[in-house]
């Protein structure tokens, strides 16, 4: 890589890395292993880097590696243990927003990988459809249903905990 390559490469891990690793939270609940996921996805941007569309295609490559390394590292048997721990209920105003983002969190655990990818990228990454759709490799009208049935599934899953609230609250 060319010393500007580099510059490049430094400016977009600035520019983009906080989101990037928010992404990889949402899509497994965990800060830790979405910062080990960030890192890998980053590793694979940096490796093909000269070979990556600048723009649109750059930030779509980048997303797809983060989902990929999220869900690379959860078919690993270590990472299958999960905490079963719940945080004791508090009734405080100041704890109500990181309440209502863990069960938002809780709740994107449930979808199937493929919907909760959407959702994330499409509200939390703030993608278009057709980004989406390319950093996940499937078709806009994919994107759009998937998306649908995730978000029906996320209502009734909030509403289930007691939570009434849209996604763009929490993003």
């Amino acid at each position: 890589m060319t010393p500007q390559d580099v510059a490049e490469f430094e400016e977009f891990v600035a520019a983009t890395g906080r989101t990037l690793r928010r992404t990889a939270y949402l899509l497994c609940g965990d800060w830790q292993r979405a910062e080990d996921a960030t890192q890998d996805a980053l590793v694979k941007v940096y490796a093909a880097w000269s070979r990556i569309q600048r723009g649109v295609g750059l930030r779509a490559y980048a997303h797809r590696a983060v989902t990929n390394a999220v869900f690379d590292q959860g078919r690993r048997p270590w990472r299958r243990e999960r905490s079963t721990e719940l945080l004791p209920e508090s009734g405080s105003d100041p704890t109500a927003q990181v309440d209502r983002r863990l069960a938002v969190v809780q709740a994107l655990s449930g979808l199937p990988p493929r919907r909760r990818q959407c959702v994330v990228l499409r509200y939390f990454a703030d993608l278009s459809v057709e980004e989406t759709a390319q950093a996940l490799g499937i078709n806009p009208g994919t994107v759009k249903s998937q998306t649908a049935r995730a978000l029906d599934q996320l209502r009734a899953s909030l509403v289930a905990s007691g939570l009434d609230l849209e996604l763009e609250e929490l993003a």
